[in-house]
Formats: C-alpha cells, structure tokens, sequence
C-alpha cells in the first residue's frame, strides 16, 4: 500500500484577497494551456525549490484541470526527508493547503464597486504547486490516504502512457 496526497492546488471562481490591494479570482480553463504545454511541474513545500516532493515527468505528480479546479495526486517518497515531511504534515492536517507559483499569461480587470478591484486569471505559465499551510486561497485541500492496489495498478498504466507519449507513441 502506498501513501498518497491529493486535491486542489487551486479553485475556479473562488475569491482571494492579495495583500490588501486588490481581489484574484482564477477562471474556468486557466491551467489548460499550461498542462498541455509544460510537461515538467514540480510539486515542493512552502514555495522552496530546495524540498522536492513530486514531478510530473518523474510520474510521481499527476495534475488534471476539472470542472472545479487544480486536481493533484501526488506519490510522496517516504525515504526522503522533504516525502516524510509531507507526509507526515498532512496526515496529521496541520498542513491542509497548497498554493501555486505561475506567470500570468492573460487576465482581466473589473472596477470592484466600493469594492477591491477584481483581478480574473485567464491563463498562466505554471511552474509549481505546493503544499501549504497558509495558502492565499483558503479552499484549496491536501489530503491523505493510502492507496489500494488498484490505485497502484492506475499509476503503473500512467506512468505507461506518459513514456509512450515521451517517444512520440499514440495512446
């Protein structure tokens, strides 16, 4: 059985606060682009490149946009310092966040009203996702579970489909 983190890295139409100054908003098809594009994001811990705990070219991130947001599934190794860290953080939920480091790519801008002013994300260079326990977006989640074997047996056939894809071969 192995142990596995997973769920949003962000939400769509969910509101933030940045700095005070203005409202953030991530539209419906922001990561798109970038998923389709950057075949490398790494996930790490608080921002630092330095704690490494997964990589979608190593297959042990996967990271999908749904209808709600940002999804990840992420295989933590526990043999290392940075994987027993995640682990151990998240399973206890004192870590239950993530955030995201992105190039701003396409936004808009709307008068906020007697209100902030409202920044809408519509499409970003992703470089990273991270777990966190304080997340600029608050309803983002990271959760904790062991894996069946049948979650196995949907990693092995992923991490197929991505080498074939990496030599160029249909799926």
């Amino acid at each position: 059985m192995a142990e596995r983190i997973s769920g949003y890295a962000a939400r769509f139409n969910s509101e933030t606060v940045i700095a005070g100054e203005f409202r953030e908003m991530l539209a419906p098809g922001v990561f798109a682009r970038t998923l389709r594009d950057n075949p490398d994001i790494v996930m790490i811990l608080d921002h630092d490149p330095g704690r490494v705990v997964g990589r979608t070219t190593a297959n042990t991130l996967s990271l999908r946009e749904d209808a709600t947001g940002l999804w990840f599934d992420l295989d933590p190794d526990p043999t290392t310092p940075s994987g027993q860290e995640a682990i151990g953080t998240v399973r206890r939920t004192d870590v239950r966040g993530c955030s995201f480091g992105f190039r701003v790519r396409a936004e808009e801008w709307q008068d906020g009203k007697n209100r902030l002013p409202l920044r809408i994300i519509k499409d970003v260079d992703l470089i990273e996702v991270t777990l966190t326990a304080f997340p600029a977006y608050g309803d983002t989640s990271a959760s904790f579970r062991v894996a069946s074997s049948n979650d196995a047996a949907h990693r092995v056939k992923a991490k197929a489909e991505a080498a074939m894809k990496a030599r160029g071969i249909p799926v």
